[in-house]
């Protein structure tokens, strides 16, 4: 079967001839053509706000308030010492973390926590780490290097 442009026509049933309303009462919509009796929406040019209930508390605003989906969350990563296995060498830091898949591409700052147990000695550099962690990775012989310092904000131009 060879499929031609101008033989391409939609599935039988899938369209609907547009509703003509306000033709007279045989036609099935007539009189109040669909808009039901009298009020705002009724009339010609009757304008109200998308979830407006006629001054009613709109259901948004009666529904409590959920949750906080934070910004920073997609750059900052938190690493268990037990992912640190799949990171290949000794020395570890951002760029080896994401080049092993064990943080985004996306994380600018990473932490290692104590999840799990580390057998090798390994070097942190420019990762943080927590305490539990730092003494996990100091027994097994490797150590930690300090991230580099922020510099810090220029102070405020506006003095009184």
């Amino acid at each position: 079967m060879v499929l031609r442009m101008n033989e391409l026509a939609p599935a039988e049933g899938s369209k609907k001839n547009r509703l003509r309303v306000g033709r007279g009462a045989s036609a099935g919509q007539g009189k109040t053509a669909g808009r039901g009796v009298k009020g705002q929406r009724a009339r010609k040019g009757g304008y109200h706000k998308v979830g407006f209930e006629g001054g009613q508390m709109p259901l948004q605003r009666r529904l409590p308030k959920v949750g906080f989906r934070s910004a920073m969350k997609a750059t900052r990563a938190e690493v268990r010492l037990s992912e640190l296995k799949k990171v290949e060498g000794t020395v570890i830091d951002l760029a080896a973390l994401k080049a092993a898949g064990v943080v985004s591409v996306r994380a600018q700052v990473a932490k290692v926590v104590l999840s799990g147990a580390i057998d090798r000695a390994v070097t942190l550099k420019g990762v943080g780490a927590t305490k539990g962690a730092l003494a996990a990775i100091e027994a097994a012989g490797g150590k930690v290097e300090a991230a580099a310092e922020k510099a810090e904000a220029p102070a405020d131009k506006k003095t009184k």
